[in-house]
């Protein structure tokens, strides 16, 4: 699945946001390392601290349509249909 991107807003970086259950619109910033990591922080793995944030999705998501079927002509007498 491709997730939509995003600028992070502590370091300005273009990261992945995942969707956040219940909120459509809104996602979570993914794990990302700081531009100037190496410089700062020598070998050791320092996330940026905007990680986990939560953001607006670029794109908002769309509740299916339910669009509603005509009945077959074969059923004639039968008001109700099995769903699975």
């Amino acid at each position: 699945m491709k997730m939509p991107r995003v600028h992070c807003r502590v370091c300005c970086r273009s990261v992945a946001a995942g969707m956040v259950a219940g909120s459509p619109g809104k996602g979570r910033v993914w794990r990302h390392d700081p531009p100037d990591r190496r410089t700062q922080f020598g070998d050791s793995l320092v996330s940026c601290s905007g990680l986990l944030a939560i953001v607006e999705l670029p794109i908002p998501g769309e509740q299916l349509e339910f669009v509603p079927v005509e009945p077959a002509a074969d059923l004639d007498g039968i008001d109700t249909i099995a769903l699975f």
